[in-house]
């Protein structure tokens, strides 16, 4: 068996994880309020995990991460993430979540339609809970109907959630904004 490594690494918004076993990511950490409580929640999700500097496919996940937090367009979904260490279910769920373009969101009942099982929508908010890979399956694309967030599990709960949709400049909502009906080029931040 192959053994368990950590990166903990420095973002705009706080320090991020990822943990891979292999040449697959295993597990991901969105931002903790400072180093220490990230290496706590660590420690008990992957006890058996070590510390080691990003090579590889590891350094691209860490510089992905960090581009995508400081508001550049970045597709994380190349990278490799152990879907076969999850249920089913949860797999159909992640691979929707995987082809949410970086910007766009879906909602729990589009998900549960494009599974497959249109009544799910309550049963694909747990799997979204149980994503071992946040930011890399972006779970925080996928919100209530009606625009409403929606829970997330990560530390800051939904303000980490609409904070990383903001960065994304994600239309949370199908109502217009204030500036939809203004011409692209005088609309707030262009230039």
């Amino acid at each position: 068996m192959a053994n368990q490594h950590f990166h903990l690494f420095e973002t705009t918004i706080g320090p991020c994880a990822v943990v891979w076993e292999g040449e697959r990511f295993i597990g991901a950490q969105l931002p903790e309020r400072d180093e220490a409580h990230a290496r706590k929640r660590l420690e008990r999700r992957f006890p058996e995990a070590d510390e080691t500097e990003a090579e590889g496919f590891v350094a691209e996940a860490v510089a992905g991460i960090r581009a995508l937090f400081d508001g550049e367009k970045r597709d994380l979904s190349h990278l490799p993430v152990a879907l076969e260490n999850v249920s089913d279910f949860n797999r159909k769920v992640y691979e929707v979540a995987l082809a949410i373009p970086h910007g766009e969101t879906l909602t729990y009942g589009e998900v549960a339609q494009r599974i497959g099982d249109p009544g799910a929508a309550r049963a694909v908010g747990v799997a979204l809970g149980q994503n071992p890979w946040p930011i890399i399956v972006p779970c925080h694309r996928i919100l209530a109907a009606g625009g409403k967030t929606g829970g997330f599990s990560a530390e800051g709960g939904v303000e980490i959630k609409l904070r990383i949709l903001t960065i994304e400049k994600a239309r949370t909502s199908a109502e217009p904004s204030l500036f939809d009906d203004l011409p692209l080029a005088a609309r707030p931040g262009r230039h």
